[in-house]
């Protein structure tokens, strides 16, 4: 079936509290969907950010970003007042999030709403910890341990709480027990809320793309709790870690840093830890996309310490085993391979083997001085196509800063005879290519250029901070995406 959607992390929707959740906005972005002709909402990660604000970089692969807990949900549950909310500093720029006053802030609010709670009382709350057994102790004492220890990484720890000394932590839990509750209540907030929105979205025939990313952070409560499951040694150090080999985008390659997988250990237990990890995906969302999906046929292994990832080299992975595995335990599920970047035979051959759709971007298309995969004529049927992804600038930016050649290359095939709507040439490209699913990023069908770009792989500071305004949707942007959607067959029967 061929259909579309957009492309907006939570992060980035406009709400009053200094970066997005799932407020009042969220929902009116769902109705906006419905009045456009979309069937689906792609996010990013939804897990707590650490290092640098990333979702790639998430303290667990299976806890919320507390961040996206709606304050004036809590009002309305007399959990906070509005001065509560008032009297903190959320930054008070409409387009940028100041993760900074954000971190200092949300926690302190949220604390005051946990005190208001009467959490312990709360029946719902008590099967929501039951429900969670497997990874919610362990993030959340890890988080508390954490915050007491000033937020160092765990590998920082003293040797009995970071080799996980069962006394130690049996007095940690006595110790910081309001804490540990404390994150325990975040989660609860976070699963009620966003399951609240999902079901909204689904109801209204929204499904949610969610993002997966193949590796976890080291400094994460699940490579604290589970270190059996990566290439760590008897110090729990690791001995290699994870990133991309030099390329004309890095002289040095990317070193990303996240510890890699014991792949022996995982298949002897069936990949039983992966098999929980996509379960619950599937949980969160409708359709999962997997990032880096080239690192199951093989992952470039970085020697622990180098500063760089020239000197990595590549090692094999799991390959198809594990998605036979996960088609035996967990049936057919909808998945969106990220298979981008240099692609040998043998990453073409897994990628087709499972039959999941691959990515074509767009922007890679118009390399002057070669025929390209990504160009529109090339594509199949079982692909998703995008203008740009969150690690793309936007179109009009990137248009900016290609040479003439490309530029002149692009005009030409996509028939560009004027400046005016430049971008919607490419979204038109998409929408009316093979590919049974279109996504294009917000920013693309808004025009916007650089400043509203959400990541620049390999840099620290600028990412993830771009917000959309409040009134940038407007009813005469929806009926031009319906049209232009239903022009080439991507309407669902409930808008056509």
């Amino acid at each position: 079936m061929r259909a579309s959607g957009i492309l907006l992390p939570v992060s980035s929707i406009p709400s009053r509290y200094g970066i997005g959740t799932f407020s009042r906005e969220a929902y009116d972005f769902v109705d906006f969907l419905v009045k456009a002709g979309q069937t689906y909402w792609q996010i990013l990660p939804l897990g707590p950010t650490g290092y640098g604000d990333s979702p790639y970089q998430s303290f667990s692969t299976f806890a919320g970003n507390p961040y996206y807990i709606d304050l004036e949900q809590l009002m309305e549950e007399g959990l906070l007042t509005e001065e509560d909310c008032e009297d903190c500093d959320f930054g008070g720029q409409e387009e940028y999030i100041d993760y900074e006053k954000i971190y200092l802030s949300r926690f302190q609010i949220l604390f005051r709403a946990f005190e208001n709670s009467g959490i312990e009382e709360d029946a719902g709350f008590a099967s929501f910890v039951r429900e969670n057994e497997s990874w919610l102790p362990d993030y959340a004492l890890y988080m508390a341990i954490k915050d007491s220890l000033g937020g160092s990484s765990w590998i920082e720890w003293e040797e009995d709480v970071k080799m996980r000394k069962k006394e130690t932590l049996d007095r940690y839990r006595e110790e910081l027990r309001e804490q540990i509750l404390f994150y325990e209540f975040q989660q609860y907030l976070f699963k009620c809320q966003w399951t609240k929105l999902k079901k909204y979205a689904n109801e209204k025939g929204i499904q949610i793309i969610g993002d997966i990313p193949i590796y976890v952070a080291f400094d994460s409560a699940d490579t604290w709790a589970n270190p059996s499951l990566f290439q760590l040694d008897e110090t729990c150090t690791p001995v290699a870690v994870a990133g991309c080999p030099p390329d004309s985008f890095s002289a040095t390659g990317q070193l990303w840093g996240n510890p890699l997988y014991r792949w022996d250990y995982h298949k002897q237990t069936g990949y039983e830890w992966w098999m929980h990890r996509i379960a619950y995906c599937f949980e969160l969302y409708d359709v999962v996309r997997i990032d880096h999906f080239r690192g199951f046929d093989e992952y470039y292994s970085i020697p622990y310490g180098d500063t760089t990832a020239e000197f990595g080299k590549w090692e094999k992975g799991p390959g198809y085993d594990l998605f036979k595995v996960m088609k035996e335990k967990l049936g057919s599920k909808r998945v969106i391979a990220e298979d981008l970047g240099f692609l040998t035979p043998s990453v073409l051959k897994l990628v087709k083997r499972t039959g999941y759709p691959g990515m074509k971007i767009l922007q890679f298309a118009f390399d002057s001085r070669e025929e390209s995969d990504y160009l529109p004529h090339n594509y199949s049927a079982n692909s998703v196509v995008y203008t740009g992804t969150h690690d793309n600038d936007t179109t009009l930016g990137w248009l900016g800063a290609i040479s003439r050649k490309d530029k002149s290359f692009a005009r030409k095939y996509l028939d560009i005879r004027s400046k005016k709507d430049i971008e919607w040439a490419f979204i038109r490209a998409a929408i009316s290519s093979v590919s049974d699913t279109a996504i294009i990023p917000i920013q693309d069908y808004l025009g916007l250029g650089s400043s509203a770009r959400i990541n620049t792989p390999s840099t620290l500071g600028c990412n993830w901070k771009w917000r959309m305004k409040k009134d940038a949707l407007t009813q005469e942007l929806a009926a031009k995406i319906f049209d232009m959607c239903k022009m080439y067959g991507r309407v669902p029967k409930r808008n056509a």
